[in-house]
C-alpha cells in the first residue's frame, strides 16, 4: 500500500481562498507533506477540485477531512464505482490555515 496526498498548487488554492492565499507555496507545502514518513507521495493538481487527479490514481480509499460531508466530497462517486471506499477522518477544530491567519490578525 502506498498514500499519495493530493495537493492544490498555488493557483488553485489562490481561485478557491482569495488572492493573499496560499500563505505558503506550493513546493513548500509539498516538501512538508513529503517529509511525513507516512506519505510516499505528493502529487499537484491546478484544477479547482482533485477529480482528475482521483481517477488517474484509481484509489482503493480516498480520504477527506470532517470538515465535509460524504456527499460532498469530489470523486466520491468515482472511488465507490470502481469499488473504492471513501473515508472521513475528524476535523481537529483550530488547526486550519484559515484560523491560523485570523489568530495572528488579531494579536
Amino acid at each position: 500500500d502506498i498514500l499519495i496526498v493530493g495537493l492544490n498548487e498555488d493557483d488553485s488554492v489562490s481561485r478557491l481562498k482569495g488572492p493573499d492565499r496560499p500563505i505558503n507555496a506550493f513546493e513548500d507545502r509539498a516538501i512538508m507533506l513529503a517529509g511525513l514518513s507516512s506519505v510516499d507521495l505528493v502529487v499537484g493538481f491546478s484544477q479547482d477540485t482533485p477529480q482528475e487527479l482521483i481517477e488517474k490514481v484509481c484509489p482503493d480509499i480516498l480520504v477527506k477531512g470532517g470538515d465535509y460531508k460524504l456527499d460532498e466530497i469530489v470523486g466520491r462517486e468515482f472511488v465507490e464505482s470502481q469499488g473504492g471506499q471513501v473515508q472521513i477522518i475528524p476535523f481537529k477544530a483550530g488547526y486550519s490555515t484559515s484560523s491560523f491567519i485570523e489568530k495572528i490578525k488579531n494579536l
